[in-house]
């Protein structure tokens, strides 16, 4: 099908404010700023006349249908978009063959854009391949999915493939800014609280598309658009919430010590309080991390397993879909016994270096692999454990001046009782008690 971008089109049907606000050129592009420098691929691309082919990888609303346009706008390129979740191999060919005849009659090539190119299956995808290596169409497809698991290899390997990322804060700020004041938007005709502009900014998400949608439905409603409006618009209610203020820490604060307090509820309302407020999922990842080894610890050793998978996966999936694997791990830490005597070991010893009890490591305990190590009696009478019943063998193995000194004092709680069994045995045997 044709572009949507037509002029005719353009009268004939108001288009949403996200539409009307997509650049025209590089330069009215924010964001993705490591991919529209000068000297960068895409701009070397958008500057040649040769027909390309594209591949635009990230989340949604980071601009891959906005550059596919401005492709096309900037080299005066027919633009015809096609969606993946509706269009099959006729619709596919039927672009190719229109775009092969518009070329032949008028010179005039054709930017073929595939959203969701993800979705075809592989007969779809070769049925692009033709126009593709004999440059029939400028090829962009757009996807939110990993393309090396998602499109054919012949593909993806005739193709430049470029990464987008998630707007920032600031530049959805900007979109928005920009979006109150263009003729092409809103032309000045509503202003924007600064509390509302950063209402929208958390609800965005780096979704610029929703910002806009979110910033035309409140105008509607009003043209001195604030918090309660955008409120009543969106039917979200604003979260009272700092990333940078008293709200950040007094939240994060209270959703530790819920986790800590076993509260499940509690901790699972404030991990969707910092959700909805734009806060960094990353951050939240890594603090449950954190409070894995610290109020958990042996008490549940596959606790920390959790939290270190759960913080790999936002990193890979990011948000919306990650906030699930945020509170499976928040459930599991807040369900699972609770043991602190892993700081507390550590924090002991730690304490004990900074005071100076540190003491010469034992001569049998020393390296003793270098050249000359035997003739300084390094490793001289070091018994190897695993040549002993149990793989035990009494030994000095701590420094003289801390000989005495119990770091880890595991509680009786979960699965660190019968690591408390244990190590009571093991140190009272190595102590020669």
């Amino acid at each position: 099908m044709d572009s949507l971008f037509d002029s005719a089109a353009e009268e004939a049907t108001p288009q949403p404010l996200a539409v009307r606000m997509r650049p025209r050129t590089l330069d009215e592009v924010i964001g993705q700023r490591h991919l529209l420098g000068p000297g960068t691929p895409l701009r070397r691309l958008v500057e040649s006349e040769a027909p390309m082919s594209l591949f635009l990888w990230g989340p949604p609303g980071t601009g891959k249908t906005t550059l596919a346009y401005v492709v096309s706008n900037v080299t005066k390129r027919r633009f015809v978009e096609i969606s993946a979740v509706s269009a099959g191999v006729k619709d596919v060919r039927a672009a190719i063959d229109n775009a092969r005849r518009e070329l032949g009659m008028t010179g005039r090539q054709t930017v073929l854009f595939v959203d969701e190119v993800h979705r075809f299956n592989k007969a779809q995808q070769d049925a692009l391949l033709p126009a593709v290596e004999n440059r029939w169409v400028t090829f962009i497809g757009a996807t939110t999915e990993n393309p090396f698991f998602s499109v054919i290899s012949p593909l993806l390997s005739r193709s430049l493939l470029l990464t987008l990322e998630s707007l920032s804060d600031d530049d959805v700020r900007a979109v928005l800014e920009r979006a109150v004041s263009d003729p092409r938007g809103l032309g000045g005709r509503a202003t924007l609280a600064p509390q509302a502009l950063d209402h929208l900014v958390r609800l965005a998400g780096g979704d610029a598309r929703r910002s806009l949608t979110y910033l035309e439905a409140a105008a509607l409603l009003a043209d001195d658009i604030t918090v309660e409006v955008v409120e009543k618009a969106v039917d979200k209610a604003a979260v009272r919430y700092d990333r940078q203020g008293d709200q950040h820490y007094d939240v994060i604060s209270a959703f530790i010590k819920s986790m800590r307090g076993s509260d499940a509820d509690a901790a699972l309302h404030y991990l969707a309080r910092m959700i909805e407020a734009g806060e960094d999922p990353r951050f939240i990842a890594r603090r449950i991390v954190i409070f894995a080894s610290e109020d958990v610890g042996m008490a549940d050793p596959t606790c920390l397993q959790t939290a270190v998978a759960v913080a790999q996966a936002v990193q890979l999936i990011g948000l919306p879909e990650g906030q699930i694997n945020l509170a499976h791990a928040v459930i599991h830490c807040a369900m699972a016994p609770k043991s602190n005597a892993v700081v507390k070991a550590i924090g002991a010893a730690v304490g004990d270096v900074r005071r100076g009890l540190i003491g010469q490591v034992p001569g049998h305990l020393r390296d003793a692999h270098y050249p000359g190590a035997a003739k300084l009696g390094h490793g001289d009478g070091y018994k190897y454990p695993h040549d002993f019943e149990h793989g035990l063998v009494r030994q000095e193995y701590a420094p003289e001046q801390v000989r005495d000194r119990r770091y880890y004092e595991p509680t009786r709680h979960g699965a660190e009782a019968p690591v408390a069994d244990r190590w009571a045995k093991i140190r009272d045997f190595l102590r020669g008690s």
